[in-house]
C-alpha cells in the first residue's frame, strides 16, 4: 500500500496516505524518535475523538473531521472546500493514545491558502494542543519537521507504531507539478505528548 500524502487532480485534492497495519506492527520497522524526559513521563490517554487543533506559533485553530481509507487504498483528504479543517485517521490512534496519531490538512485549496500552509515553518519545541471529546486537552511538543519526496517517502518512520503517544502532522509541500497536478513532496511534523489537562 502506498503511503504518500498525495494530491490528485488539483492543488485542492490532496490525498493523505493510509497507514499500513503491517508496517505499524513489524518489529524493527520504525526509526524511533529519541525519547526525551518529558515524553517518558507523559500520561497515556484513553481513546477519545479529537475535536479541535491549535498550534499558536503558526496561527492554526481548526476543527477536526474523521478520515477513512478510500477506494484508492489511500486515506481520504479533508473536504477541499474548507480552508480551515484538519482530518485524523480514525482507524488509528487518537491523539494522546499510545501510538502515532495521524493528522492531515491541506496546504492550499483552489480558493487560496489552507490550514497547514505554514506547517513547514514549525520549529522544535513548538506546542500543539488537541481538544478531545472527553474534555481533555492533549499537549504535544514538536520534535522535528521534515520534508520528504513523495517518491521516497519513509512510510515506516512516519506510520510505524510507537511505545508512547506521538503525533504526525502531514501536508503537501515542495514544488507543484502542473502537469501531474500534484505536489512533489510531503511536509511531516513529528511530535510527542508532554501533558494533558481538563478544560
Amino acid at each position: 500500500m502506498l503511503l504518500i500524502y498525495n494530491s490528485i487532480g488539483s492543488s485542492a485534492d490532496d490525498k493523505p496516505p493510509a497507514p499500513p497495519a503491517a508496517s505499524a506492527s513489524s518489529p524493527g520497522a520504525a526509526v524511533p524518535r529519541q525519547a526525551s524526559p518529558s515524553s517518558s513521563q507523559a500520561p497515556l490517554l484513553s481513546r477519545s475523538v479529537p475535536t479541535r487543533l491549535k498550534i499558536p506559533s503558526i496561527a492554526v485553530d481548526a476543527p477536526f473531521v474523521p478520515l477513512s481509507i478510500g477506494s484508492s487504498g489511500r486515506l481520504d483528504a479533508p473536504p477541499p472546500n474548507d480552508m480551515n479543517l484538519v482530518g485524523w485517521f480514525q482507524g488509528g490512534a487518537t491523539p494522546g493514545e499510545r501510538g502515532a496519531a495521524i493528522v492531515a490538512g491541506h496546504v492550499d485549496t483552489t480558493t487560496g491558502p489552507a490550514v497547514f500552509l505554514q506547517l513547514q515553518f514549525l520549529r522544535p519545541g513548538a506546542t500543539v494542543d488537541i481538544t478531545r471529546t472527553d474534555g481533555t486537552v492533549a499537549r504535544f511538543e514538536v520534535d522535528t519537521v521534515e520534508t520528504f519526496s513523495k517518491a521516497q517517502f519513509p512510510d515506516k518512520r512516519v506510520y510505524a507504531d510507537t511505545p508512547d503517544a506521538q503525533l504526525r502532522l502531514i501536508t503537501c509541500g515542495g514544488n507543484y507539478d502542473k502537469k501531474a497536478k500534484d505536489y512533489e513532496d510531503n511536509v511531516v511534523a513529528f511530535a510527542h505528548l508532554t501533558s494533558a489537562r481538563t478544560e
